[in-house]
C-alpha cells in the first residue's frame, strides 16, 4: 500500500481550503500511483472566531447519508480517483460544541471510520501564545481503527501525539499504520514534532503518517497571526523518516512494507514483553 501525506496552508474559509486540497490531491495522483491520501488537521477552517468556526463546521450524516460540503468533497475525491481518503480532521457540528473529527472513505465513497480527537490543546506555548481548544471543541472518548484493504489503520489527531497510552491502545487494537493529522504550532513543532512522531513509531512498531498544516493564519479571537510548523512526514516502524515534505504546500509518499514491519515485531516483540499497563 502506498500512502501520501498532504501539506496544506489553510485559512478560515472552507471553500478556499477545499479548492487548495483538491488541487494538491489532483496534482499528486497525476504524478504517481497512490492507494491512500491523508489531509491535515482542521484543514477546512484554521483560525477565525468561535462563531466563524461553528459556521464552517458540518453536522455529520448517518453512514450512507448525504453530508455537508467538506464531507461530500472527501467522498467525491475518493471516488473520482479510486483511492482511500483520510480526511485529516474537520469541525463536526454537534449541539453547543464542535468536535475535531477524522473521517476515512473508501474508493467507493463509503465512510469507513470517524474519530473524535480525545486530547484537547489547552496550553500556553513557549512564545507566550495561549490556546484553549476545549472552549470550542468537545473531547472524544473512543479509540478507533479501521481496515484499508489488508492493513489496519489507527486514528489520532495532533495533540494526541503527546499521549503514548493512546498509541499503545491502537497497537493493541491491531494498528499497523497510525495517522496523525496536525496543525502543530511553530513554537512546539520545531522542538517536538519529529522526535515525538519517531518515538511513537518506535514504541508501537507501526508506520506513522503525519500530514500537517504549514504557514500563517489569523486567530480571530485574539487577532494574533499564528504559525503552524508543517514538516509533514512518514516514519517507518524503526523510527526512520522515509518521506518528508519541504516548506510550503506539497506532499510526500511512502510504501507500507508489512513484511519489514512483521520482521521487526518478531525480532523485538515489545508488546509481548510489556509488564506495565
Amino acid at each position: 500500500m502506498r500512502v501520501a501525506v498532504i501539506q496544506m496552508s489553510p485559512n478560515a474559509e472552507k471553500a478556499e481550503n477545499i479548492a487548495q486540497a483538491r488541487g494538491l490531491i489532483e496534482g499528486l495522483v497525476a504524478e504517481q500511483k497512490i492507494d491512500m491520501v491523508a489531509l491535515p488537521e482542521i484543514w477546512t477552517c484554521l483560525g477565525g472566531t468561535r462563531a466563524h468556526k461553528f459556521s464552517q463546521a458540518e453536522a455529520l450524516p448517518v453512514p450512507g447519508g448525504r453530508g455537508g460540503v467538506a464531507y461530500e468533497f472527501l467522498r467525491g475525491i475518493a471516488q473520482a480517483h479510486n483511492i482511500h481518503v483520510h480526511g485529516g480532521s474537520i469541525g463536526e457540528l454537534a449541539g453547543e460544541k464542535l468536535y475535531n473529527t477524522t473521517l476515512v472513505f473508501s474508493p467507493g465513497g463509503e465512510e469507513l471510520a470517524r474519530y473524535r480527537k480525545i486530547h484537547l490543546f489547552d496550553i500556553t506555548t513557549p512564545d507566550g501564545q495561549g490556546y484553549k481548544e476545549s472552549a470550542t471543541y468537545g473531547a472524544g472518548q473512543e479509540v478507533v481503527t479501521c481496515m484499508i484493504g489488508e492493513t489496519r489503520i489507527g486514528l489520532a489527531i495532533c495533540y494526541d501525539l503527546r499521549f503514548p497510552e493512546l498509541f499503545l491502545a491502537l497497537r493493541r487494537a491491531g494498528a499497523e499504520v497510525i495517522f496523525v493529522p496536525a496543525a502543530f504550532t511553530m513554537a512546539t513543532g520545531k522542538d517536538h514534532w519529529e522526535v515525538l512522531l519517531r518515538a511513537r513509531a518506535i514504541e508501537t512498531q507501526c508506520y506513522i503518517a503525519a500530514p500537517g498544516c504549514t504557514g500563517p493564519h489569523r486567530d480571530g479571537a485574539s487577532g494574533e497571526t499564528r504559525y503552524t510548523y508543517g514538516h509533514s512526514l512518514i516514519a517507518d516502524p524503526w523510527g526512520h523518516v522515509v518521506a518528508k515534505v519541504s516548506d510550503g504546500l506539497g506532499w510526500a509518499a511512502a510504501t507500507i512494507d508489512k513484511a519489514y514491519m512483521a520482521r521487526l515485531r518478531a525480532n523485538m516483540p515489545v508488546l509481548e514483553h510489556r509488564k506495565l499497563a
